[in-house]
């Protein structure tokens, strides 16, 4: 007979979100969701006998009985989705009632009020700094997905190939860039901003970069970009030679991704690089100047302790870093983590509890202030991803990406675009394919998605 604890919702038919939210309680294999099928004596737990049709009533009921049963009572509440700041902001902008929102969130949505107080500032900082995107304005993402190693937890689009690969996907890259660019102007859009992602984009040469760098400046009206951001991300791949194309080509924002700045960790995550590249990238872009250098860390690696975290990010702000990205670990379905121990997100939610509070105090004491945010699935401690600047350093792109109101043009593999519809607030995706070798194969085809559905 099995032991797992066996929950019945009734009347509901629409599961995942509502297993989502289980989820933060319990693991997968420490319950069983019986099916709606009338009521089954052999359920401990009986979810909506009523039969509401409310998703939110339903939810409230599994936070409230769950919460008493287990003796846990997850920071976010009923939220599961990636956007709480959206959300907050929405809800804002309906009552111009910030009290009245704050009490929504606390009580019928069950945040702790440290997290309804963070979202809020977050969104009202966004608000007050940047407001609504401008209705001509387009968000403009190009990735490359190649990395010199995939890390354990890494889900991304993340190949490990050859230099003649690589010349191959800059070949359709350069087309699609050249397209897009052509679109966006006969369409009277411009970007308001411009950022290289993957993968780690500073895993291309310096003359790659440099060509790149011309096609996107040739095809792309600049006058109104506000910001030009390039993750150069892996410290190994980062060169003098390549900061100066980057400067030189009026990259303001870069990120420079440690993680950890302990070496034990670096091994076990699959990266090839040390502590003292790390130290040596920051150098490198301190001279070359740049406005803006961010570094992600990432709390609840495998192996580390509260201090190890504490220790990485006291070393990368002396560093000279002015904007920070705390990301709670995510146990990927795509990732080797999860093929490695995927209950990993359980077992160090304390850890990263504290992790997150101090990276708060450390922060705050230095005078960042968190001015992004936004959740995933399979989160250790089911937290959240924050964003820190030091002064008006704030990443415009991941403002407007996780806010939801301005079209995005996004080129390359994996690339998702999303056109948006202001006066129905509704956004149409448009994807690529993932695979970089298909995506070379049907460039034309990728060209032809957007054709039909992203310009006006």
């Amino acid at each position: 007979m099995s032991d797992k604890l066996k929950i019945k919702i009734h009347g509901y038919r629409k599961l995942p979100v509502l297993q989502e939210l289980i989820d933060e309680f319990l693991r997968p294999s420490d319950y069983e969701l019986l099916p709606d099928d009338g009521f089954r004596r052999d359920a401990a737990v009986h979810i909506n006998l009523r039969e509401s049709a409310d998703k939110d009533e339903i939810k409230r009921e599994i936070f409230d009985r769950l919460s008493e049963l287990t003796g846990i009572r997850p920071d976010w509440g009923i939220l599961t989705g990636v956007r709480p700041v959206k959300l907050a902001g929405e809800m804002l902008e309906r009552s111009g009632d910030r009290e009245a929102v704050f009490r929504t969130l606390t009580d019928a949505d069950r945040l702790t009020e440290d997290k309804a107080s963070l979202i809020l500032s977050v969104y009202e900082r966004q608000d007050c700094l940047y407001g609504k995107a401008d209705e001509n304005s387009t968000g403009v993402y190009i990735g490359i997905p190649f990395c010199p190693t995939r890390c354990v937890y890494c889900s991304f689009a993340s190949n490990q190939v050859g230099n003649e690969e690589i010349e191959r996907y800059l070949t359709a890259l350069h087309q699609e860039i050249r397209y897009a660019g052509r679109r966006l102007r006969e369409s009277g859009m411009y970007p308001e901003t411009v950022y290289f992602g993957g993968g780690t984009p500073t895993t291309l040469t310096a003359v790659q970069l440099q060509t790149l760098l011309e096609t996107t400046k040739e095809s792309f009206d600049f006058s109104g970009v506000r910001e030009f951001t390039v993750e150069a991300g892996r410290p190994d791949t980062i060169t003098a030679e390549k900061l100066e194309v980057l400067k030189n080509f009026g990259v303001d924002r870069i990120s420079i991704n440690p993680q950890s700045m302990r070496q034990e960790t670096l091994n076990a995550i699959g990266r090839s690089h040390t502590p003292e590249d790390i130290r040596r990238a920051f150098a490198l872009a301190a001279r070359t100047g740049f406005r803006v250098i961010n570094a992600d860390l990432i709390a609840g690696l495998p192996g580390e302790a509260e201090e190890d975290f504490r220790d990485s990010l006291r070393q990368v702000l002396e560093l000279g870093a002015n904007n920070v990205t705390v990301h709670t670990l995510a146990v990927k379905r795509a990732s080797r983590l999860k093929d490695i121990d995927r209950d990993y997100h359980y077992r160090v939610a304390n850890t990263v509890a504290a992790m997150l509070e101090d990276s708060r105090e450390i922060l705050g004491e230095r005078g960042f202030v968190p001015y992004y945010l936004y959740r995933q699935k399979h989160m250790a401690g089911f937290f959240e991803n924050t964003g820190y600047c030091l002064g008006e350093t704030d990443g415009l792109y991941n403002i407007r990406i996780m806010d939801e109101h301005q079209t995005i043009a996004a080129l390359g593999a994996g690339g998702i675009s999303k056109r948006y519809y202001p006066e129905t607030n509704r956004l149409e995706r448009v994807p690529n394919v993932t695979n970089y070798q298909e995506y070379i194969r049907r460039i034309d085809e990728m060209c032809a998605r957007k054709e039909n559905k992203l310009w006006r």
